[in-house]
């Protein structure tokens, strides 16, 4: 057995970490490039907190509010820009997957601004600068990952960007930023991270290491949802198997249903967890049918760690999810047959222990959508 993990992030989790621990802001640089959306790190505090720790530490800020769900190349151009502009040496990332995402990119794209758009995809960003990032949804674990997932209006479709560099070199978690959730996005980010979880045990490159973060992860989740509420406990619990899942998928990878939720999102601006949550008991149906030697027992083991028997229990604990979080979406056929030809060509699909083909990723299309 060989098995190479790899997670350089220090991940501080705990009330007020960000001013408490503010001493690790301190090295990084002597001045950031606040990358955000353009409300929730205000309403929910985190911005605040941010600054107030800067201030604590003499260190000068500067702002980008302008990241957009799934953020395009040309909004990282932007934010590039405005780090030279404003002569910042640190990047602190506040928000959702977007704002993360966008900063890390930035952050690496600084260190190589001239990179044309067409490589940014197939580049191994090795130099960047030093990113922190403090997540304020529970679902794509970006604060642990070494990838930074854009809209590539080229190729039609969203593409990662990637690099050790991009690790963020510290996360802090405090769940007062989730408080400021609507219930949609607190279902959509959570069910990204169990997708993230679940992708990561059906990965070629799955590991020991990997499977116990991701069981646990899948675990916690399946307390939340029981419990129900969304109270103090759970929202920590949340954050924990959002990292968690993210710590996963950095050194697993994710398999096909993320490819196709791809599609869902570009397409039809549907949320990305949600998307790829919608095509998820399908797919889990055909890598069951499709299990053989030493992967055999892998949805099962899943399944144990939802405390449930059967994937028709887990689709329809889904579908009640789903239904609390937004009407269904409409599909029509000729529509998913053109997703179903793109999807297949993602390199996702290879990674999977269960490589669906064009027809399977139609039919589990169909299946979810219609």
């Amino acid at each position: 057995m060989r098995i190479d993990y790899f997670m350089p992030t220090r991940v501080v989790m705990g009330e007020n970490c960000v001013f408490d621990s503010r001493e690790l802001f301190a090295g990084l640089g002597k001045k950031a490039m606040l990358v955000t959306g353009r409300n929730s790190a205000k309403l929910n505090g985190a911005q605040a907190d941010v600054e107030k720790a800067l201030v604590a530490n003499g260190q000068a800020r500067a702002l980008y509010d302008k990241v957009m769900s799934n953020p395009s190349v040309e909004c990282i151009r932007e934010i590039v820009d405005a780090i030279g502009a404003e002569q910042c040496d640190f990047v602190i990332a506040i928000g959702g997957g977007s704002p993360l995402d966008a900063g890390k990119a930035a952050a690496a794209l600084a260190y190589a601004p001239e990179t044309k758009s067409a490589l940014l995809f197939s580049t191994s960003f090795t130099s960047a600068l030093p990113i922190v990032a403090i997540p304020s949804t529970a679902g794509t674990g970006s604060e642990v990952t070494r990838n930074a997932v854009l809209t590539n209006h080229h190729i039609k479709n969203k593409a990662s960007m990637a690099g050790p560099a991009m690790f963020p070199r510290c996360a802090f978690l405090d769940a007062r930023y989730l408080s400021t959730l609507s219930m949609s996005t607190t279902i959509n980010t959570a069910v990204d991270a169990l997708s993230h979880a679940i992708e990561g045990m059906l990965s070629i490159r799955a590991s020991l290491f990997s499977d116990m973060l991701a069981k646990e992860s899948i675990s916690l989740i399946a307390k939340c949802y029981r419990r129900g509420d969304f109270g103090r406990q759970t929202r920590e619990e949340l954050f924990s198997a959002s990292t968690l899942a993210g710590m996963v998928i950095t050194n697993t990878g994710t398999v096909a249903a993320h490819a196709m939720g791809y599609m869902l999102t570009y397409n039809r601006n549907i949320d990305h967890g949600r998307a790829t949550g919608l095509l998820l008991g399908e797919f889990l149906r055909f890598a069951q049918k499709t299990e053989q030697g030493k992967h055999a027992g892998r949805i099962n083991e899943i399944l144990a760690s939802l405390d449930i028997s059967s994937l028709d229990e887990f689709c329809s604990i889904l579908d009640t999810l789903f239904r609390a979080s937004g009407p269904y979406e409409r599909f029509e056929r000729s529509e998913l047959e053109a997703y179903a030809a793109q999807a297949v060509r993602a390199k996702n699909r290879a990674n999977g222990i269960a490589k669906p083909s064009e027809q399977d990723i139609l039919d589990i299309f169909v299946k979810s959508l219609t």
